[in-house]
């Protein structure tokens, strides 16, 4: 199992590097990308954890261990930068308005790129899951018709909890810029979802102020 490491009260993961295959169903392409490695967290950033960086809390249900949701890309980009100056570390994003520039070279917190989430949600495995998925999300044969709190199901062999179920979570990329325009890309599936959607090659769209009740992110950290 990757180590952890664990700055500002967030549980980081130390992912290896590899190689992972991405598809895409609309266009029936696949592609493949090498992955550095790189730290994510162990668990979906929590309301405790979103409040206690930017003050407040815009989720629909209400608990200190339940996924931050109800944010949109947006916000999870804000919350990183935010959290990242509190650490003394160089902010990776430059927000102007909805204009977002990517500085790869800081040092700060950051959503994944769509393929670090699919590498780390694998761990390795190449099917659709990487255990039944009754083990490891909450969705909605189990959930019970809403959110519940992080790391209340089986993690992957990296360590890693809810990589599939309980919430969507947003990544760092447009999902196709010349049919969608500014839609970024969702990964994971949520409570709510179905069986289908619970999958590591699921991938879901919206645009980047969406923000609904299914939908949060976790953070991640490039290494030197």
């Amino acid at each position: 199992m990757p180590a952890s490491d664990r700055p500002g009260g967030l549980d980081l993961v130390r992912v290896p590097g590899g190689t992972v295959e991405l598809a895409d169903r609309r266009t029936r392409t696949r592609w493949r990308v090498d992955v550095a490695p790189f730290l994510l967290g162990r668990v979906p950033v929590t309301q405790r954890q979103y409040r206690d960086v930017v003050g407040e809390s815009p989720s629909m249900a209400t608990g200190h261990e339940l996924p931050v949701e109800t944010v949109s890309w947006f916000d999870a980009v804000r919350f990183c930068n935010a959290l990242s100056r509190r650490e003394g570390r160089a902010p990776v994003y430059a927000v102007d308005g909805e204009t977002v520039a990517v500085d790869d070279h800081g040092d700060g917190y950051r959503l994944p790129r769509e393929a670090e989430w699919e590498h780390a949600c694998r761990a390795g495995t190449t099917g659709p899951r990487y255990a039944p998925l009754d083990e490891i999300a909450w969705y909605a044969d189990n959930s019970g018709d809403r959110v519940r709190p992080v790391g209340g199901k089986a993690p992957n062999a990296w360590g890693l909890h809810d990589m599939l179920g309980n919430v969507w979570e947003w990544c760092l990329e447009r999902y196709d810029p010349e049919v969608y325009g500014e839609y970024r890309v969702l990964r994971g599936g949520g409570w709510s979802d179905r069986e289908w959607s619970c999958r590591a090659g699921v991938r879901r769209r919206s645009h980047p102020t969406f923000a609904i009740e299914d939908v949060g992110f976790r953070v991640a950290r490039s290494l030197p």
